[in-house]
């Protein structure tokens, strides 16, 4: 694969990354270094990693997780989605500090609903025996550097609307997770 393939299929993968950045940075309000650092990093190290399960897992695991993938990137996507639109209709708690999406469970969720779609690119990529190697890393990379400039967006928005921000953010998860399935349902 040349270079402008392997970044044009890095870039569509990147995506969903980008899009789910802007909604954590729309949840946050003001995105640290820390947190942009934890996002972008754990988002690109599983866009590297996924297309490698694909590309080792064969047609045995990709097979079974093609007829799902799809549905557990929805159900993944809804359940960090409502958390955040929930947390946008409620008053805010001076007290209490809002949920953060780069830590934990949310972040391991977002991360792995984001890369889903890159475990069928490693297959497809080791099915016509292109090496993996190179195609993976560009892919991580470049999903990292997605995911910081959504984070940048979101943080230049977020400040201006306020916590209600939060609602919109739930509701790019969301969208993302329909798209996915319509996609997907489409094919079928």
């Amino acid at each position: 694969m040349s270079l402008v393939e392997v970044l044009g299929l890095a870039v569509a993968l990147a995506m969903d990354a980008f899009a789910v950045a802007i909604g954590a940075a729309l949840s946050l309000g003001t995105v640290s270094r820390r947190q942009a650092f934890r996002l972008s990093f754990h988002f690109g190290l599983f866009q590297f990693l996924m297309p490698l399960a694909g590309f080792f897992a064969g047609n045995t695991i990709v097979q079974w997780a093609r007829a799902v993938d799809h549905w557990v990137a929805f159900a993944l996507l809804a359940v960090v989605g409502t958390r955040m639109i929930q947390e946008g209709w409620s008053r805010p708690d001076p007290d209490r500090a809002p949920r953060d999406p780069t830590r934990g469970r949310s972040l391991l969720v977002l991360s792995v609903a984001t890369s889903i779609d890159a475990l069928a690119v490693g297959l497809s990529l080791g099915l016509i025996g292109v090496s993996i190697w190179y195609p993976a890393a560009v892919i991580g990379v470049v999903a990292a550097a997605f995911t910081l400039l959504g984070l940048r967006l979101g943080a230049l928005i977020g400040p201006a609307f306020g916590h209600r921000m939060a609602i919109v953010g739930g509701g790019i998860l969301w969208a993302i997770g329909i798209r996915i399935l319509v996609e997907h349902l489409g094919q079928a």
